[in-house]
């Protein structure tokens, strides 16, 4: 008697960025180094969310640098080793279904459960939006986001630290759906880096392309080594004999040696020196340099591969959006047939129909 197994279906990831300019080492240990080890045992759909930097640059001037920005996301996704063989990769903006959702999903979550979420005041704080002037948009993102989360019904989702608030708000908006309506959406967790928060070059602040103290992925080794040259250190220590604090948090120079340089004796070493005022800043700092682009050499080489194929950044967009397409008409399929709403399982149909015969 024989039998016969079927392969376990891989659970889901979902996670993203907004197109808002390159991406940098903030984003790699945040969220992209995970997103690269993952797509081997997770099915993954990574969002390219420009609905998303409506809530804070809805002008024409900025939808207009949408399609460079967008471009530039997938050539440092690829640099980074995210392989659309294995991972949808789709534009937020080109899913009809995330609008419906969204709605859906409104009306499932009370104005001052999102007002506490202390994300939309930074957020607000940064594009500086006061509370007279703060978009609806802005203040239902963390809904927008739970739609981009639950459309593909995705089991885990790789964030920052300071998204992890929207993922279990994520989780309540599912819950009540499925209380109310039937079970339709798992309920999603999130994954933290190992490195939740970089902090930006001069140590005050996380790393951030508004705030001008980011690293870039894509940035060439002369522009990586005039930024570490501006790093803080530890502000005490005024002359290299001087004995320093080398695990000062705002000691950012030691924080990124931790992080991105793999000969841990030499870190060891440094530190050493550093404690007794026997290394100077200038020397700590071209070693992370060096360690720094060479961590960026493999991540610059794959992305100039690509800047020369701009046909296929966009076939990668095309087949991705497809691909999530589906999905979502799938979801709102069972979203439809869960709530029994008449107009949209009867009516729209029929017109539908009608529609597609008059064409």
């Amino acid at each position: 008697m024989s039998t016969s197994t079927q392969p376990t279906k891989k659970l889901r990831v979902l996670t993203g960025d907004r197109p808002t300019g390159k991406l940098h080492l903030g984003h790699y240990v945040g969220s992209l180094k995970n997103r690269v080890a993952l797509q081997d045992k997770y099915e993954c759909f990574f969002i390219i969310a420009d609905l998303h930097t409506l809530t804070t640059k809805p002008r024409k001037e900025d939808i207009a640098k949408l399609r460079e920005n967008i471009r530039e996301m997938v050539l440092d996704y690829l640099a980074v080793g995210i392989d659309p063989e294995k991972s949808t990769i789709f534009v937020q903006s080109a899913i009809p279904e995330t609008y419906e959702l969204n709605l859906i999903f409104e009306m499932l979550i009370t104005l001052p459960r999102l007002t506490r979420l202390p994300s939309i005041k930074d957020m607000a704080r940064a594009a500086n939006i006061d509370e007279d002037t703060l978009p609806f948009g802005l203040v239902g993102y963390p809904v927008l986001q739970a739609a981009d989360i639950l459309l593909p019904r995705a089991h885990l989702v790789p964030v920052g630290k300071d998204n992890e608030a929207h993922v279990e708000l994520t989780r309540e908006i599912a819950r009540r759906f499925n209380r109310w309506y039937g079970e339709v959406f798992p309920l999603p967790k999130a994954l933290i880096g190992e490195v939740p928060t970089l902090m930006g070059i001069y140590g005050k602040a996380k790393m951030s392309k508004s705030l001008n103290n980011a690293i870039f992925l894509s940035d060439s080794p002369e522009e990586v080594q005039a930024k570490v040259m501006r790093m803080y250190t530890d502000p005490t220590r005024t002359r290299p004999d001087i004995p320093g604090d080398p695990d000062k948090p705002s000691n950012v120079v030691f924080r990124y040696h931790e992080i991105f340089n793999p000969d841990k004796d030499e870190v060891e070493e440094l530190k050493e020196r550093y404690r007794q005022g026997k290394v100077g800043d200038v020397e700590v700092k071209k070693r992370l340099a060096r360690a720094l682009n060479a961590f960026l050499d493999p991540i610059r080489e794959r992305r100039a591969y690509y800047a020369q194929r701009p046909d296929l950044i966009e076939d990668i967009l095309i087949e991705g959006t497809r691909r999530m397409r589906e999905e979502a008409r799938e979801t709102m399929a069972l979203v439809h047939e869960a709530m029994g709403m008449y107009g949209v399982t009867e009516i729209r149909p029929r017109v539908e129909a009608l529609l597609r015969r008059s064409a």
